[in-house]
């Protein structure tokens, strides 16, 4: 990620770059409630259908970072309608942007782990109509 020469202004941008930059924020929003959802469901216990959702989002996220080698694959679009500027660069320092992926890819790394270990015991056996009493 090449954070140099940035500071594109919102007036110099067309109307194609301006959608994209608010619909590329408001998934980042997104990313980040759901990452967000991860950590508190470990801290609590909870385990619902929005914590699957929130898995699976992160899920399909990563394998994206992945197959664009650790760079946003929206970037070449973006970058298409005119709006060159990696978006946490925006709202970022240049240190804290190029670290940004790297940091949340190890939170959430670390949440899903925090899921499997801290996932309540019983709950499979229950779901699979098992008993979850020990028999010795």
């Amino acid at each position: 990620m090449d954070l140099r020469g940035l500071g594109r202004d919102w007036s110099e941008l067309g109307r194609g770059a301006k959608a994209f930059r608010v619909a590329h924020a408001a998934y980042s929003v997104v990313g980040l409630s759901t990452l967000g959802y991860i950590w508190a469901c470990v801290a609590t216990g909870r385990r619902d259908r929005w914590l699957a959702a929130s898995v699976g989002f992160l899920t399909l996220e990563g394998g994206a970072l992945v197959i664009g080698r650790g760079d946003c694959p929206f970037g070449p679009l973006q970058a298409r309608l005119g709006d060159p500027d990696p978006l946490f660069a925006l709202v970022l320092p240049p240190l804290a942007a190029k670290a940004a992926v790297p940091v949340l890819a190890v939170a959430t790394i670390a949440g899903i782990l925090g899921l499997v270990i801290r996932w309540p015991s019983g709950t499979t056996a229950r779901r699979l109509g098992r008993s979850t009493e020990r028999r010795d």
